[in-house]
């Protein structure tokens, strides 16, 4: 095989030489002046950005438990698309200053596109996807740089590296993608995810490696800072559900008050009010409940704010030490490598064993319209969709209390076919932290691999909720025992999700096609949206035998 340059991308690099050959151009580490091109500065690669990795306040990072759903989409393409493609140098912003990793890259995609023979093409193939992570642990660090070159951007997020791999309609579709970031919901393209990551403005994510934190004072205030930010969150939530209480229990008072107190005149005797009817001695009898009810919630929130102060106080003076700790540079570099590493394991799961790991977009793997890519609008639409039906999809249970948190969705640059949750939440923030889940940005079937990812976050906040007895106690406790009771084999959590999917795409539709426990426990666990029960209650008996289980729950408060 010749180790001839392709004529076009020799094209794009403008710098070929006589023989053909591919020169060393800007992709080499001496000639772009790269003294040590695995270990580059922090201020060079980042600019203007805080390397103390402090965040300056909560905004989008943090969590809104007022929030009770996703805000409408009204824009799903951008109104002024831009021609990224239409720039001859693309190919070579996209690789300039990449050191030998791009040298590599780029001798080995000549020789995948030129080989003719399968089995040449098969091992160019694969030598260019291990070559191909290398270099784009490399980009990702440049990326984030405020002045970085849209291609490298691109490259990352979207794994495009040469125009001529993609036909005109394609590259079309890409310059369509809302490129900026104005949706104020937790998701998230991994160019901006890193960035946040560098910017300290979310922690890293969490790997199965014990990595050794002593003398990292940076690591355990970190985790210090999620610990109180936990604490506060929680008790923020108590406070605002108790002050929530009381006043429910002052309107239900007021309106007795009235009631008992509005009387019609005694027949037969001009401006004597009558003596209190049945209904009003039963409601003044009442009056005393409500009060007592009251002063208890009053009680409650008074210790609730007394708690507030205490855990606001202990945040923000874990805050200011933070404020005091000397940034690392290296530390700083090596968390950043490390968070692209996990985004790298999370595609890999997105994409499964058997799937298409090639990491660059190309035409041949790469269909459908813009509908069909987990952009981050559709991917919102499709989320609020989900919750529409199963409503309690991102609740999370904390002393007796719903909150609702949506976890951090990760668009990852692959052509898998599901999305994975990667962890249900911060481990030092079990009360508000977010969790973190992949979506992979080409999937055959975009609500699948959405839906995909949602039984996966469901499973692992329950699992982990039940903690040692997930096998005995609440919806993984439950399922469990019906999986092992009707013998079956293969993975619990697999079938529950796949079960998942059906009890959102078609019990919600009135088709039955679960077993009638897994129902059963579905709608007690799981329940659908209000509307929706309401709507199945007249579709088959045995929605309507659910849905009167329901009502008896209800009545005996044991729901």
């Amino acid at each position: 095989m010749s180790d001839e340059m392709d004529p076009e991308i020799a094209a794009l690099l403008g710098s070929g030489t006589q023989d053909g050959r591919a020169a060393k151009g800007p992709q080499s580490g001496a000639a772009a002046g790269v003294s040590n091109p695995r270990a580059p500065d922090f201020d060079t690669l980042f600019g203007d950005l805080d390397s103390g990795g402090e965040s300056h306040g909560r905004g989008e990072f943090g969590v809104d438990l007022s929030r009770k759903g996703f805000a409408p989409i009204t824009q799903f393409e951008s109104d002024t698309p831009v021609d990224y493609f239409a720039d001859p140098e693309f190919y070579k912003k996209a690789l300039a200053n990449e050191g030998e990793e791009a040298q590599k890259v780029h001798e080995l995609l000549s020789k995948f596109l030129k080989a003719a023979d399968p089995k040449d093409r098969g091992i160019y193939r694969q030598q260019l996807i291990g070559a191909w992570w290398y270099l784009a642990a490399r980009v990702a660090l440049h990326s984030i740089s405020p002045t970085a070159p849209l291609p490298k951007k691109l490259l990352v997020r979207f794994g495009t590296l040469l125009p001529n791999l993609l036909a005109p309609e394609q590259k079309e579709l890409i310059c369509k993608i809302v490129f900026q970031k104005g949706i104020d919901e937790p998701v998230y393209y991994v160019d901006e995810w890193i960035r946040a990551v560098a910017t300290g403005q979310v922690k890293a994510s969490s790997t199965d490696e014990v990595k050794s934190s002593k003398g990292d004072d940076r690591s355990r205030i970190n985790a210090g800072i999620q610990k109180a930010q936990g604490k506060r969150d929680a008790v923020e939530g108590i406070l605002k559900s108790k002050a929530e209480e009381r006043k429910n229990l002052e309107s239900a008072l007021v309106a007795r008050v009235e009631l008992v107190c509005a009387h019609e005149n005694q027949p037969g005797l001009l401006h004597v009010p009558a003596p209190y009817t049945e209904s009003q001695k039963k409601t003044s009898t009442e009056l005393m409940d409500i009060l007592r009810r009251m002063m208890a919630a009053d009680k409650a929130l008074a210790q609730s704010i007394a708690e507030f102060k205490e855990a606001d106080a202990e945040l923000e003076s874990v805050m200011s030490k933070s404020k005091d700790l000397v940034g690392d540079t290296k530390a700083d570099l090596q968390t950043v490598a490390s968070e692209f590493e996990t985004i790298k394991q999370m595609l890999k799961l997105c994409i499964g064993r058997q799937g298409n790991h090639f990491p660059i977009l190309i035409k041949e793997y790469f269909h459908g319209s813009i509908r069909d890519v987990a952009t981050r609008e559709n991917v919102i639409k499709t989320l609020a969709w989900i919750e529409s039906i199963d409503i309690q999809a991102f609740m999370r249970p904390y002393k007796n209390a719903l909150n609702r948190i949506v976890p951090f969705i990760i668009l990852v640059p692959c052509y898998g076919d599901t999305g994975i949750c990667w962890e249900p939440f911060d481990r030092f923030n079990r009360a508000s932290s977010r969790g973190r889940v992949a979506i992979p940005l080409f999937p055959k079937n975009l609500n699948e691999a959405i839906l995909y990812a949602v039984a996966d976050l469901r499973w692992q906040v329950a699992k982990e909720k039940a903690s040692f007895y997930w096998m005995e106690e609440g919806l993984t406790g439950n399922y469990y025992q019906w999986f092992t009771a009707k013998k079956l084999k293969g993975d619990v959590k697999e079938f529950f999700i796949q079960d998942y999917m059906t009890w959102v795409t078609k019990e919600s539709e009135g088709m039955q096609k679960l077993d009638k426990e897994v129902r059963a426990m579905f709608w007690r666990l799981m329940p659908f949206a209000q509307p929706i029960k309401d709507k199945l209650k007249t579709r088959s008996y045995v929605y309507q035998e659910l849905y009167q289980k329901d009502v008896n729950r209800s009545m005996s408060d044991g729901y």
